[in-house]
């Protein structure tokens, strides 16, 4: 049982620290695009104001999703040992941080989006954990 929580904690941390980590080095890679639209969705969450999502950050954060759950379920089955339950925990509590996540950002963001991105955090973080 304490292997399963250590993967699962393991796996979480792993993938917001990839997630944040990504997003800082895109918002360094390509300040003025990336990165001004990263700030602008940030202040719009933070201070109420107007925010058109643009369609390529949508799709490169509909990329990086997927590839970070992946790696994040597989490290949680690479703790976990022989319990498979890790990385299937882990991809409900991704599920429900990506719930959270859709509830914060309702109106920011188009509904195509909040479906695709949420809807592949349990799948890739299990197949992850198949590898």
């Amino acid at each position: 049982m304490l292997r399963i929580v250590l993967g699962v904690v393991a796996g979480f941390l792993a993938w917001v620290i990839a997630w944040v980590g990504s997003e800082k080095i895109l918002s360094a890679i390509w300040p003025n695009s990336f990165g001004a639209h990263h700030r602008a969705f940030e202040a719009a969450l933070t201070n109420g104001g107007p925010f058109t999502a643009d369609t390529s950050m949508l799709l490169t954060h509909i990329a990086l999703g997927p590839a970070v759950s992946l790696m994040s379920g597989f490290l949680a089955a690479l703790i976990a040992g022989e319990h498979t339950h890790a990385p299937l925990v882990l991809g409900f509590l991704l599920l429900a941080m990506g719930l959270l996540k859709a509830v914060m950002s309702w109106r920011y963001v188009p509904l195509w989006y909040h479906v695709v991105f949420t809807a592949l955090l349990l799948p890739m973080a299990m197949l992850g954990g198949k590898l």
